[in-house]
């Protein structure tokens, strides 16, 4: 999951508004339904991620206020989704990227999560292999058979 991502959202998805505190400041907020349509995930998936600690939109009474900081952290935890990764190992890969701290053990941890990653796969790649090899050697088996049995 690489976690340089560009600070400002493609125009399309901004939503320009008027902070209320500094009346000419504006601020980019979105509704849970922009960041689901923008994302194509649903509004209770996002509220899922609310509840894991990985997005903290604001509130206006009922209604989620979602800022560049939150689109940023969907849009990390859904690359880190598409990866494999746990949602624990997301929140604490987004959590070290908004930290200030070194980036050295950032980016260990960060390997650490690739490399456990990577192991996983290459075994599951292993183990389909094998599969695949048994379907072909069964397949062929198969094929055989019924070469000579329809030749007989």
């Amino acid at each position: 999951m690489a976690m340089a991502v560009a600070a400002v959202p493609p125009p399309t998805a901004r939503r320009p508004r008027v902070a209320s505190a500094t009346p000419h400041a504006v601020v980019d907020t979105f509704s849970i339904g922009e960041l689901a349509r923008e994302f194509g995930v649903t509004t209770r998936a996002i509220r899922f991620y609310e509840d894991c600690g990985l997005l903290l939109p604001e509130r206006a009474g009922r209604n989620r206020i979602y800022t560049v900081r939150d689109r940023i952290r969907l849009k990390l935890t859904l690359r880190g989704k598409r990866l494999g990764l746990k949602l624990a190992e997301v929140k604490e890969l987004v959590d070290m990227y908004e930290s200030r701290r070194d980036t050295g053990p950032q980016l260990r941890r960060f390997l650490g999560v690739l490399a456990r990653h990577r192991s996983q796969l290459e075994q599951r790649l292993g183990d389909l292999q094998t599969t695949l090899d048994e379907v072909l050697a069964q397949e062929a088996a198969a094929k055989l058979l019924l070469k000579t049995r329809t030749s007989a």
